[in-house]
This record gives structure tokens, C-alpha cells and sequence, in this order.
């Protein structure tokens, strides 16, 4: 039976690494191939011990034969010299934490059949994992009470239908009833009027009682220093679905206490974090709430017992997420998105001068700290994929090795920053990654990815698929076009109830620059993307016919039809109008599909068979409309699969067919 391994026998399997006799040759570095999704493990958040001397954090693995995931928690030492595994079970472990006294290792699993993920505490003194929770809404997110004794949870109301026998429930199904505004959404399904709340779980008696209670979402629960009172986010103001205003609350942490509303602007405030002192939360305020789809953060603190709302940075035009306090309560800590690259920086709180932490052409996706001020990041580069490091002097020190092996039998591409003028003047940046063994003077097929969001941006972290197409002969362009971010919020909004025009300029203007290089076969170029990048994939197909193969995946072009059958009724509102007393618009739009005697470019369509984000009609329309047409296209669903694919053997069908579509009609690959 798979268990949790007592702290004794995890420093017995402490992971060595392998020694290589002078006798062995180096692994020669071939190039990557889709089977090696199967290799790469995914590394976790870490999260320090408050003695600064261990960092857990999760190591994601795929086990080809189950067909899943499995994520394990693991912990290293801050010098990297031990590194050691804590849980072993199939059902997976997540959000590692450490208890304030340094005593318990706390994580989320599902695992002996437990409902929904519950909180799970392992004694660093030895002994196995024992469950601490069992409500039976499942554990959403958690944090420990400062004398750690508490711990605050985000759990969702309990179905009444859980609680019947499964016999019962497949035997009688209930109908499903709805009567909200937004009712459905990816993953979850349609909407009922169950919510997610806020408990507090004693630790020494296991007993949960619930804090907050009514017909809306709590979410981002926060300790005040003093373990007294709670911060965390709502819309509580109206019918939330109708609306995209959330707030910061607090309330005392005992039972029956009145939540107070600490802010109010209209639009979404999130992520708070207390000051040392419990006197100020420092806060993410967001962008006016018809922009929910290009929305851009500001920092902001507030008193917490109430006052005047102040931002620390108004001047700072750029993407801001993950606040954290300095010791001294004199600075913030904070995520920055800035072109292409993402990066740990700080700002006086009274203001002034933003200061890169940890800068470069890399990312940094998440940071926590210890109470003596050490500091570890996930950060990754275009070359390697996320591993956990410390930050010491400016620099990062790898910490965690889990990929070492595999990246030491693969060769990848040389990813370049490019700029280059669209048609109105404006600079746009993008990523250009060419072949490991690209030759200076030969024309290679050109594959344009397109990012999804809109709201994101292509930026110097590992990419799988920037990669497997690199290795397999392409040069691979990867736009920022207006609506991305890391530019600031006007070049998000740029696109506004205007998709597919500017964007589509942008992807333009980036293909001629890269042409104009002279490292582009211009009879093999080739376009793609996923989400939001298959929208713009069937906007470019009936824009132009300079591409020669296609895949759109999780897109849409009939935009009229996706009123009503996805999950973006609020953005669709405020930013289109209503389609009856708005046609003209929402028939601009969809001209994609108006215009698809236009398209020539053999298309494979693909999408999840449960898609609420961009439902899977999307593209079975478009498929429909080109077969009519007698436009070579094939359409792919996935079953059982959401807008994100999942399964791994799905994932590398995925891969695969992308390489033998394109392969097809660019190479001249007879499948």
C-alpha cells in the first residue's frame, strides 16, 4: 500500500544522484519528441520552513500506462545538498505548507478515499500523515493561524446529493435546475447556488465551523498577524453574477462575526496581504469592470480597520500579482509582468522607484519568504523548465534538479527576442525560436503560434511546444499582439469590441518582419493556436491565404452563436452590447465564418468535448463550413476533456497530429 513515509526512512531515501564512471561517454543531446511529455515533471510552488532551513514543493509526474497524473511533495534543504521525498500515495499531494512552529508539513490529497482534497498534517518528528479535515465541500485553499493553531480553509457548501449512495444517485438523477445569470462555467458545469466559504479548523480538536455563509463566493483568506480577524474577497454587492465588483473583507475569526467591506471601488480588488504591523492591507486593485477581459493590476493598501484607499505605484503600467510584506512593513513585494519576461520586484510603500529582485529574460512564477528574510523562487528560462531556486545576492541558486537528466538528453532551440512596427507605428514584441541546429542562410518553414488570453503574453519560460516544433525543422514565431499583456493596459484594450482586426495586423506585421530576415520559406508557412489563439487563427485563415496548413483548437468564429453557450455573458454585455440591439457588431465579428468561401488553408480543428470556456460548436461549425467548401479539414474532440486537455495520452495525440498536419500539407509528409 502507497503511504506516507516517516521522516526517519525519508532521510534513508534521500535522492542521490547517479555516478558516472570515467568510462561513460556524456549522453549525445538529440532532439525533443512528443513522447517526451512523459519525462518532464512539473515543479511546484516551494514553500520555506519558517527556520528558513527546508522548501517543499510538489513534483508532478504522468505515468503512461495509468493514463494520469500523480503530484508528490518533496523538500530539499536550503544548502541543496539533501533533498528528500515526504508522501508516496497514488491519489496525489498539493499546496505544501509548514505549520508556524515548524513542527507539522500540512498538504491538500484526496488520498484513502477521502471526500474532495482535505487537509493532510505530517509530524516532521516522524510517523504518518493523519487527516486533519473532512468537510465535505473539499479543502479550495488554506492557510495557517500565526500561533498555529488554526488553520483557515475555503471550502465549497456541501451537495445534498453527495451525501446519497451512488447506487441512488445514478439510479435517480436529479434534473438539473438553474436560475442564474452566469450559469455555467469550465470544469465545474452548470451553476447551482452552492458556494465556497470560509471555515476555521482547530488543529489540536480537528473541530470546523464555518465563518462566513451566503449566496456568494468567498475566496483569498488571509490571518491578520494577531490571529483575530480574517481578510478575504467577495462580491457581495448585488447579484454577482451581474456584476464584476469584488471587495476585501474582514471579519473576527469566531463564528457569527458581521464581515466589514474594506473597499469601494467598482471593480475587482484581490489578493490582500497584511502588513506586520495588522494596521494596513496591501491589496491587488484591478482595472474598471468592463474591461474584465484585458483587466491590468494596481497595488493599493488600506487602512484595515477602514479609511482612505491609497496606490503605492499609479505611474507603473504594467502587470502586478503575489504581494508580500517586508519585515519592516517599509516595502512591498510583488510579481512583475513586463514584456515577455516576468519578474520579482519591490516598491516602497509610501512610493517611488520599482526594484527588480530578480530580473532577466526568464520567469518568475511564484516566490515565498521566511521570517529571517530568505527568499525562494520558481523561476524558468526559454531553455529550461520551472525548478525551485533560492535568492541570494540578486542571483538565483538552483535548489531543486528534478529535470537535470532529461534536459541533459535533449537538445532545444535559440529563442530570440524580436520588435518590429505594425501598420500603425507602434512596436510590437515578439519570441522567435529557431531550430538547435539552425543554419545561418537556409529558409526554413515558419510556424506562427498564437498565444490565447487575449489577456498574456508569450514570455522567455520553457514551452514544450515552441520546442517539439523547433526540433522537428521549424522556425517558430510567437506574437504579443495588442490585447496582450505585459505592455500596459492601453495596449490590452487596444482590441475592445474590435476582435480580429488589430491582432491580426500584428500577426501580419510579425510574419513580414521574420520573412524579411531571410530565414523563411514562404511557400511552407504555417499558423496555429489554442483558445483565444484559435479565434484569431480562423480571423487570420479569412484575412489572408499566405498560410498553407492550419490548427485551431478551442476556437470560435460565429461569434453570434457563443451568446448563451459559454462562460463570458458578463464580457459579452459590457463590452458587445446585447446581440439584438447590437447585430452589426456581433456581425463584424463573426466574419470568420461569413467569409469562409474565403479560407483555402486545410484546417484541423480541434477541441474538449466538455468545453464551457469556448465550447466545442465553435469549431465544429468552422469544420462544417470548409468541408462544405471542400476545404481539406479534419475535426478532432476529445472525450471527456474540458478546455484544457488533460489527459496525457490526449496531450500527445494532440502534439502529434499538430506535427502530421503540418508535416501534410508543408512538408509533403504522405501520413
Amino acid at each position: 500500500m502507497a503511504r506516507a513515509l516517516g521522516a526517519a526512512l525519508l532521510l534513508a531515501s534521500a535522492a542521490i544522484a547517479p555516478v558516472r564512471s570515467e568510462a561513460q561517454a556524456p549522453p549525445t543531446p538529440r532532439a525533443i519528441r512528443s513522447s517526451d511529455l512523459y519525462h518532464i515533471r512539473d515543479v511546484g510552488a516551494g514553500r520555506i520552513s519558517p527556520d528558513g532551513a527546508w522548501i517543499a514543493y510538489t513534483v508532478s509526474t504522468i505515468d503512461s500506462v495509468k493514463d494520469k497524473s500523480d503530484s508528490d511533495v518533496w523538500m530539499v534543504s536550503w544548502d541543496g545538498t539533501r533533498t528528500l521525498r515526504m508522501t508516496a500515495s497514488p491519489e496525489g499531494e498539493s499546496n505544501p505548507r509548514f505549520s508556524p512552529d515548524n513542527r507539522y508539513l500540512s498538504f491538500v490529497s484526496g488520498r484513502y478515499e477521502s471526500k474532495g482534497g482535505q487537509i493532510w498534517l505530517l509530524d516532521r518528528a516522524g510517523g504518518e500523515a493523519v487527516r486533519l479535515t473532512d468537510l465535505k465541500g473539499g479543502v479550495n485553499e488554506y492557510e495557517w493561524s500565526p500561533d498555529g493553531t488554526r488553520i483557515a480553509v475555503i471550502s465549497h457548501d456541501p451537495d445534498p446529493e453527495e451525501a446519497k449512495p451512488d447506487s441512488l444517485k445514478s439510479k435517480n438523477p436529479k434534473p438539473v435546475v438553474i436560475d442564474r445569470y452566469a450559469f455555467k462555467r469550465d470544469v465545474t458545469g452548470y451553476l447551482d447556488r452552492l458556494r465556497d466559504h470560509v471555515w476555521i479548523v482547530d488543529v489540536a480538536t480537528k473541530k470546523a465551523v464555518q465563518i462566513t455563509t451566503g449566496d456568494y463566493d468567498d475566496v483569498s483568506v488571509r490571518w491578520s498577524p494577531d490571529g483575530k480577524q480574517l481578510a478575504f474577497v467577495s462580491e457581495r454587492d448585488g447579484d454577482p453574477d451581474r456584476a464584476n465588483n469584488s471587495d476585501i473583507y474582514v471579519v473576527d475569526a469566531v463564528v457569527n462575526a458581521t464581515p466589514r467591506k474594506l473597499t469601494t471601488w467598482n471593480g475587482p480588488d484581490a489578493g490582500p496581504a497584511w502588513s506586520p504591523d495588522g494596521k494596513f492591507i496591501a491589496y491587488l486593485q484591478a482595472s474598471e469592470p468592463e474591461l474584465s477581459a484585458y483587466a491590468q493590476n494596481q497595488i493599493a493598501v488600506v487602512p484595515s480597520a477602514g479609511g482612505t484607499v491609497r496606490l503605492v505605484a499609479p505611474t507603473l503600467d504594467r502587470d502586478v500579482s503575489a504581494l508580500t510584506w517586508s519585515a519592516d512593513g517599509a516595502s512591498l513585494r510583488f510579481l512583475l509582468g513586463d514584456d515577455r519576461a516576468e519578474h520579482l520586484a519591490s516598491i516602497p510603500v509610501a512610493g517611488g522607484t520599482v526594484t527588480r529582485l530578480l530580473g532577466g529574460r526568464r520567469v518568475v512564477g511564484s516566490y515565498e519568504v521566511s521570517p529571517s528574510g530568505r527568499i525562494v523562487v520558481n523561476t524558468a528560462t526559454a531553455q529550461r523548465s520551472p525548478e525551485v531556486h533560492a535568492l541570494e545576492n540578486g542571483a538565483p541558486r538552483v535548489l531543486t534538479h528534478v529535470n537535470d537528466s532529461v534536459f541533459a538528453h535533449l537538445r532545444v532551440g535559440t529563442t530570440e527576442d524580436v520588435s518590429f512596427k505594425n501598420k500603425d507605428g507602434l512596436t510590437v514584441g515578439a519570441l522567435l525560436v529557431k531550430p538547435a541546429d539552425f543554419q545561418a542562410g537556409k529558409k526554413y518553414p515558419l510556424m506562427l503560434r498564437i498565444h490565447g488570453g487575449p489577456n498574456g503574453q508569450d514570455q522567455h519560460s520553457f514551452s514544450f511546444e515552441r520546442e517539439l516544433f523547433a526540433a522537428n525543422g521549424y522556425v517558430v514565431l510567437a506574437v504579443n499582439y495588442r490585447g496582450s499583456s505585459g505592455r500596459g493596459q492601453a495596449w490590452k484594450k487596444a482590441i475592445f469590441a474590435d476582435w480580429g482586426n488589430k491582432e491580426v495586423q500584428d500577426l501580419l506585421a510579425g510574419v513580414d518582419h521574420v520573412i524579411s530576415l531571410g530565414i523563411v520559406d514562404t511557400t511552407r508557412m504555417g499558423i496555429g493556436g489554442w483558445s483565444y489563439g484559435g479565434i484569431l487563427t480562423d480571423y487570420t485563415m479569412a484575412t489572408t491565404t499566405r498560410f498553407k496548413a492550419a490548427t485551431s483548437g478551442a476556437g470560435s468564429a460565429l461569434q453570434t452563436t457563443m451568446y448563451g453557450t459559454d462562460q463570458y455573458i458578463y464580457q459579452y454585455e459590457k463590452e458587445l452590447g446585447v446581440p439584438w440591439k447590437n447585430q452589426a457588431l456581433w456581425e463584424k465579428l463573426s466574419y470568420p465564418f461569413w467569409h469562409a468561401d474565403r479560407i483555402t488553408t486545410p484546417t484541423l480543428f480541434l477541441g474538449g468535448e466538455k468545453d464551457f470556456n469556448v465550447p466545442v460548436g465553435g469549431g465544429e461549425q468552422m469544420y462544417q463550413a470548409l468541408k462544405s467548401l471542400g476545404v481539406p479539414s479534419q475535426l478532432i474532440v476529445y472525450p471527456g476533456q474540458f478546455h484544457g486537455i488533460t489527459r496525457p495520452s490526449f496531450v500527445k495525440d494532440r502534439y502529434d497530429r499538430y506535427l502530421g498536419w503540418y508535416a501534410k500539407y508543408l512538408m509533403g509528409v504522405t501520413p
